[in-house]
């Protein structure tokens, strides 16, 4: 897995609500984990685009409720901002459920996806509708 180019806000904690951007079956879930956290005591670790995550399907179908899976986070509405200077804000905080190899658990995402996670994930980018 390839590293991203600068140091970037990191929009999102634990406990978070993101929307599931794919069609694996689940629409909403929590950030419960995060892979490689480190975190001081009593601050809860955070985590932006291109990061992989764990969560818990909140709601979506019954065969994929209350699982706990891997994500890796597509859009937030934090601003960040990239190495040339350019600031990318998007309307909702979003991931991609992954498996353990990091491919895609979904046949399609609807939405855009940001370009560090293209980078970092190439095979979740194969099958987004668009890349910005």
């Amino acid at each position: 897995m390839k590293g991203t180019g600068s140091k970037m806000n990191k929009g999102l904690q634990i406990g978070s609500l993101l929307v599931c951007n794919d069609n694996s079956g689940a629409k909403l879930v929590a950030i419960i984990g995060v892979k490689g956290a480190k975190a001081k005591r009593a601050m809860y670790p955070k985590v932006g685009v291109s990061d992989v995550v764990t969560v818990a399907v909140k709601k979506g179908t019954t065969a994929m409720k209350k699982k706990v899976l891997k994500a890796v986070i597509v859009r937030q509405k934090q601003p960040f901002r990239r190495p040339n200077g350019m600031r990318i804000s998007f309307e909702d905080n979003a991931c991609v459920i992954i498996d353990d190899q990091g491919l895609p658990v979904g046949t399609e995402i609807k939405g855009v996806i940001a370009r560090e996670v293209a980078t970092r994930f190439p095979k979740v980018a194969a099958i987004a509708a668009a890349v910005v």
